[in-house]
């Protein structure tokens, strides 16, 4: 049986932890070298029909995908070797792991993301972000739907939720409303939709950037 902790802290990855805006935006800056920019597009247009019928971005996925149209295109190969090796921890927004390693004083930190099952867990290994949590990581293909899991492994009187979509941090508040305090760094695109954003309930706290954590006291935040 897994020990039940007082407080669990569960960080979302992608423009929570780590940049991923930048992480797109070199990627696009890559094909376009490699490719040219009308088969840039194209490999966009692959990738976002993928994450609509999966529910998640698969980079790797529509790759696969891209080399069926373009099987002969020279420059998959680089590509494939861009995506993997990418340098991930050059792209950790500043004091991230500073912020995970500060809420580990009431609890321990657990990876909680959606992703495919091979470069999402490459992106969090090669971070650094799976030794900041101790190798605690949950991905999953939609994670609010995966609570009773999450549950399940790390047990908790209360959880604490930072994630940068305003949508996940209400989906899993409905469920466990007093359970769960949710922090929102407005980080990233979604959270700069500020009409997404304004359609929601507000969190219970908000930072402008993940690394403000660090000043925050949870002892007497949690539950309040």
């Amino acid at each position: 049986m897994a020990q039940t902790h007082e407080i669990v802290f569960l960080f979302d990855v992608d423009n929570t932890l780590l940049d991923n805006d930048r992480v797109v935006a070199d990627l696009g800056a890559y094909l376009d070298k490699q490719f040219g920019h009308e088969r840039r597009e194209h490999y966009f247009s692959i990738f976002e029909e993928l994450r609509q019928q999966l529910g998640y971005a698969d980079y790797l996925g529509a790759l696969q995908r891209y080399r069926i149209a373009h099987p002969t295109d020279p420059g998959l190969l680089k590509v494939s070797s861009f995506l993997v090796d990418y340098p991930f921890a050059n792209r950790l927004f500043p004091n991230s792991l500073d912020a995970i390693a500060h809420c580990q004083k009431w609890g321990p930190a657990v990876v909680l993301s959606d992703g495919d099952v091979v470069f999402q867990p490459r992106k969090v290994e090669r971070s650094g972000i799976y030794e900041a949590v101790e190798g605690r990581v949950l991905i999953y293909i939609h994670k609010e739907q995966m609570l009773a899991d999450v549950e399940a492994r790390h047990p908790a009187k209360h959880y604490v939720l930072v994630d940068d979509k305003v949508r996940i941090l209400t989906a899993v508040k409905q469920i466990w409303k007093d359970k769960l305090t949710s922090v929102f760094p407005r980080q990233g695109h979604y959270a700069m939709d500020a009409a997404s954003v304004r359609s929601y309930p507000t969190p219970d706290i908000t930072v402008e950037r993940i690394g403000d954590l660090v000043g925050v006291d949870f002892g007497n935040k949690v539950g309040k």
